[in-house]
């Protein structure tokens, strides 16, 4: 009986002191519990570093939307293979598979094309399901869908929003990508042109220590010339086509261009603004006393020398062509003259 009781006053003292324990630690310890069932604890972030984080209070900022084809050889390292081959998946299939896991977390592509990453903005999964057609069983576990059912083969672009920013600290630009949302594009009954549907927007720091664990290849001639999928963005190895930037009037340029030269143009421009503004951020052109400024000063004397020669040089040359000529014509007229004369003179002979 007293054993008994011992036994029931030490568990007691248990229970007290996991209700003492703080809530904040608790909160913790669930939420690291959550990550590791969701496949990818702290420590496994920690140990795969991502792109440097940008500071909020950045002195200049550039927010750039971009649209990214996958049919071009740039960016066709991110579709290919259309279907897993063992480990080998493209970037949508990818993707998919962590949002249906709720690896990760899919937010809803709003009507205006920007982007809102809070709880109302959540996307329900069976939803979209639903909506764009994908075949799917219910069982134990959950939602099961076959690798052939996901829609990779049909997404073949992505909306790329990203950040162009100086950084203060150190003095240096960076280009960091922010966020994506793969575009599935299908055509319907009657074959007409392919409709592009925007399914969701997903953070980039979230699916960024995943894709550290998920290569592509980068050249068709060298096919061991291969990086991981983080490194491709972080190097902003991509290629695309503006598409809208963030201003004041949330205008994409499609609302004020209203041709397409029109638009290239712009595109163009908001091109050259960024690399001009990070080329003479610390004034245009280069210090006078620099060693290549007085090189290339030292070049131009030395051509301007070259050519003045050149020029005195044909002078000189045409004069004495000229003088030859003329002392030419000269002997020339003398020696006629004296033919002549010779020609006038006659010889008389005397008779014997």
């Amino acid at each position: 009986m007293n054993k008994f009781l011992a036994i029931l006053l030490a568990a007691l003292f248990c229970a007290d002191i996991a209700s003492a324990q703080p809530a904040a630690r608790r909160r913790e310890q669930a939420q690291q519990q959550q990550q590791k069932d969701q496949g990818l604890s702290v420590r496994a972030q920690i140990s795969f570093p991502t792109q440097k984080a940008m500071d909020e209070d950045v002195t200049w900022r550039r927010d750039i939307y971009r649209e990214i084809d996958l049919t071009e050889d740039a960016n066709a390292g991110l579709y290919y293979p259309v279907e897993p081959v063992g480990s080998q998946m493209n970037l949508f299939t990818y993707i998919f598979k962590l949002v249906m896991k709720r690896s990760i977390t899919a937010y809803e592509y709003r009507l205006d094309g920007n982007e809102v990453f809070d709880d109302a903005a959540k996307v329900n999964l069976k939803s979209l399901l639903d909506n764009y057609h994908i075949f799917y069983e219910r069982t134990d576990r959950g939602i099961r869908i076959d690798d052939s059912d996901i829609p990779s083969r049909e997404v073949t672009a992505y909306y790329v929003k990203e950040a162009t920013y100086y950084d203060d600290r150190n003095s240096a630009f960076h280009t960091k990508v922010l966020a994506l949302c793969p575009i599935l594009k299908r055509e319907d009954d009657f074959g007409d042109a392919a409709t592009s549907y925007p399914l969701f927007w997903v953070k980039y720091d979230d699916l960024a220590p995943f894709l550290t664990k998920q290569t592509i290849m980068t050249s068709n001639l060298n096919n061991a010339a291969t990086m991981s999928m983080d490194d491709y963005f972080t190097k902003n190895m991509y290629k695309g086509k503006i598409y809208k930037t963030t201003n004041m009037l949330g205008k994409t340029l499609a609302q004020y261009c209203p041709t397409d030269s029109a638009m290239k143009k712009e595109q163009k421009r908001i091109e050259k603004e960024l690399t001009d503004f990070e080329q003479h951020v610390w004034g245009a052109g280069e210090p006078k006393d620099s060693l290549d400024s007085i090189a290339a000063v030292d070049k131009k004397a030395a051509k301007a020398i070259r050519k003045k020669n050149r020029r005195a040089g044909g002078a000189s040359a045409s004069t004495k062509t000229k003088a030859a000529k003329v002392k030419k014509s000269r002997s020339q007229s003398s020696s006629s003259k004296s033919s002549g004369s010779a020609a006038r003179v006659s010889v008389r002979r005397q008779r014997h």
